[in-house]
């Protein structure tokens, strides 16, 4: 049986209901027509992370972020990259700790770059420090097994 899954659609926050066997078929939001995955972080203030960290059944990874901190200004690019490959398993999305420190308390951010894997609003996973595509990539589906 394939039960449908809601996802929060990354530009309008709106939640689609889908097959989980359609993710990977390029679906649209049934609101504002954009696709659901850009193969790209979504970036997250306290409303986007309710939608896709909250309410989406898609897990969500969420690089922990600040304009100022010089490892987070090298992982950018390579959270980028393991985005367009981890799509549509999960949800990558990016805080900017500076612009929305609310969400970086709550969470108990102490260190830069943190990243976070959510499920279903539950955190399951941390791992502090830069990481390259390939290592994002491995950590993150490790977590999901």
């Amino acid at each position: 049986m394939n039960d449908p899954v809601r996802l929060a659609c990354p530009h309008c926050m709106t939640l689609n209901r889908l097959p989980a066997d359609r993710l990977g078929d390029g679906p649209n939001c049934g609101r504002c027509t954009w696709p659901l995955f850009a193969r790209r972080p979504v970036d997250l203030d306290e409303a986007g992370f309710r939608a896709h960290g909250e309410r989406s059944e898609l897990p969500l990874l969420v690089d922990f972020w600040a304009p100022w901190c010089g490892p987070c200004k090298v992982m950018g690019p390579q959270f980028e990259q393991a985005a367009a490959r981890l799509e549509p398993a999960l949800r990558l999305g990016k805080v900017d700790t500076q612009a929305h420190p609310g969400l970086g308390s709550r969470f108990g951010i102490r260190s830069l770059p943190t990243l976070v894997l959510f499920s279903r609003g539950r955190e399951l996973d941390r791992q502090s420090g830069a990481l390259s595509a390939a290592d994002i990539e491995r950590w993150a589906r490790a977590r999901l097994q």
